[in-house]
């Protein structure tokens, strides 16, 4: 299993996930941007980082921003959510 996840959304999808996480013992890291900060996923979750601006595309859909997070974390599993991030191989060969 894993040792740390990262999820790398927000909102519900966000928190399904790490509810399903914490059933199963996996510790959790989320990321989150200036319009997050006090979210529930945010609250929710072992371990936060701050990954920048409320605009998604310089945030939560910046695969740069989300790898350095998830290095900085020392994560060793990512769950992208549900949606555009899911959808970018990019983030798969990272």
């Amino acid at each position: 299993m894993f040792d740390n996840l990262l999820v790398a959304n927000r909102g519900e999808i966000a928190c399904r996930i790490i509810r399903t996480a914490k059933r199963l013992e996996i510790p959790v890291s989320t990321i989150f941007s200036e319009a997050d900060r006090n979210s529930l996923h945010v609250l929710s979750a072992d371990q936060s980082i701050f990954i920048g601006p409320s605009n998604p595309t310089e945030s939560y859909l910046s695969v740069d921003r989300i790898i350095s997070a998830a290095k900085e974390l020392g994560v060793d599993a990512l769950h992208p959510g549900y949606g555009f991030l899911s959808e970018n191989g990019n983030l798969s060969e990272e």
